[in-house]
């Protein structure tokens, strides 16, 4: 992959500088007129000012707006006093808007004071790419993004956008939705759309499904070296939004809206090559099946689960989608989301699946809220730090986890995922893997974010609540 992590500002100017000429080239001749140069913030959202293309190439030099980060990402560690950020845009991450080609977003790194700015998500994912890269190692990763889209009914309410059932009418105990045809029929429109652009973008898009939620849909699209992936999926997120809005719709990414639905997951599919022998994969092959590098890997993650939980699922919302159950779930029974710190061949109820149709290792316990270049970077730390110690995950759970008893899970050592935001964050907050990854400003930023998230929840009173208690006592 070669050096992606500069350690000082200068340097990345110096990289630029080669690439500048070529890139205003491509810009200029498709029409582009304003670029939103865009970090990344601590919860994974693109930030940005515009600028127009008169001054790109100072932009590329570093002479571009500067940001009081600080201000307004909440990462409380510097003062008005202190010095702006200065964002340096990538310009390997140059992405030409499909619904206005006038625009284009280009990911960027922050640095502060010459140096990489300590609270920047990409930085972090690039530090942790360059460690594995000098180790002799290349991280790749597909990330299968779900999502519900909802529009605003005549009150002004959020309902699913497409959904034929009266809200108050009878719905089928089992959901019609998953994979239908008529449904996907119904979708095409707007699905329609999102195919033609991904497939203009070159992600090699292999399916589009009507998931079990009405209205729930997930793109699955070819895996990539982990930094492009982090930049695709935030830039799938805004492309989403975008679309949406040309069809009279909204996009959601919380994982649970609604009681009664299925989650929206976002599985990471992660797999490593080296760096000598690029193409092949060294979790595996046809010919000699699942590797020993593979089982330490999951090892690794194994060893990390709760804290990377943190990172993958870092809503309060995130953990109502993480149980085996859902009282009147209109899907069936089971939420076939993962419920437990184990792995399994193809075992969907367990954290880590090891798929039959492909050597890579799946983590089920993330959701498209996630920071994903956090949550990438603790991915690819952990599993090499279980291969460099030969962590041993024990033997694999091919059983159905949602059927078994807290009994069998101590007599087998496996591990509950946190129930809670609360409880992730804890656990985030004393692995040591993750302030490796983070760093000591950029995780206790995190953790004081969530944990205010935490409190904050607690401090409402719930229609649950209420139903449950008013009339009760």
């Amino acid at each position: 992959m070669g050096k992606t992590y500069y350690k000082t500002f200068d340097s990345a100017i110096k990289r630029n500088k080669k690439k500048i000429a070529k890139v205003q080239k491509r810009l200029e001749d498709a029409g582009v007129r304003y670029v939103l140069s865009s970090w990344i913030d601590l919860h994974g959202i693109p930030k940005t000012k515009p600028v127009p293309m008169s001054d790109f190439e100072d932009l590329c030099m570093g002479k571009g707006p500067q940001f009081a980060v600080h201000s307004i990402s909440y990462v409380p560690e510097l003062s008005p006093a202190d010095s702006d950020q200065v964002m340096v845009p990538d310009l390997d991450a140059v992405y030409i808007c499909p619904w206005d080609k006038t625009l284009a977003i280009i990911f960027a790194d922050l640095y502060w004071e010459g140096k990489p700015y300590n609270v920047c998500p990409r930085q972090a994912l690039k530090r942790a790419i360059q460690e594995a890269d000098d180790a002799g190692y290349v991280g790749y990763a597909g990330i299968e993004p779900e999502f519900i889209a909802m529009r605003y009914d005549e009150a002004g309410q959020p309902v699913k956008a497409i959904d034929d059932d009266p809200e108050n009418g009878v719905r089928p105990r089992r959901q019609a939705f998953g994979y239908d045809v008529e449904y996907s029929l119904d979708s095409m429109p707007f699905l329609k759309d999102m195919i033609d652009i991904l497939e203009d973008l070159g992600w090699n898009l292999h399916d589009v499904v009507a998931e079990g939620a009405y209205s729930q849909f997930e793109l699955d699209f070819h895996f990539t070296d982990l930094l492009e992936m982090a930049d695709r999926l935030v830039f799938l997120r805004i492309l989403l939004k975008e679309v949406a809005k040309e069809h009279g719709m909204f996009i959601t990414f919380m994982p649970k809206p609604t009681t009664g639905d299925w989650r929206s997951g976002a599985h990471i599919n992660f797999s490593l090559q080296p760096k000598d022998s690029p193409g092949e994969n060294l979790f595996g092959c046809k010919a000699d099946g699942w590797s020993d590098a593979s089982r330490y890997a999951v090892g690794g993650l194994m060893a990390h689960a709760e804290a990377i939980t943190a990172i993958t699922c870092p809503t309060v919302n995130s953990y109502n989608g993480l149980v085996p159950r859902v009282g009147g779930f209109e899907g069936g029974t089971v939420t076939w989301a993962p419920t437990n710190i184990t792995y399994g061949f193809n075992n969907r109820s367990a954290q880590f699946r090891l798929p039959q149709s492909r050597y890579c290792i799946e983590n089920r316990a993330a959701d498209m809220c996630m920071n994903v270049y956090l949550a990438l970077g603790m991915t690819l730390t952990a599993a090499l730090d279980g291969i460099a110690n030969k962590t041993d995950p024990g033997e694999p759970t091919d059983r159905d986890l949602y059927a078994m008893t807290n009994e069998e899970f101590t007599e087998l050592g496996i591990r509950r995922l946190p129930r809670n935001l609360m409880i992730a964050t804890q656990a985030l907050a004393t692995d040591t893997l993750a302030e490796k990854v983070m760093g000591p400003v950029m995780r206790n930023s995190y953790i004081e974010y969530k944990n205010d998230e935490w409190e904050r929840y607690h401090q409402t009173v719930t229609d649950w609540e209420v139903q449950e208690y008013l009339r009760l006592y």
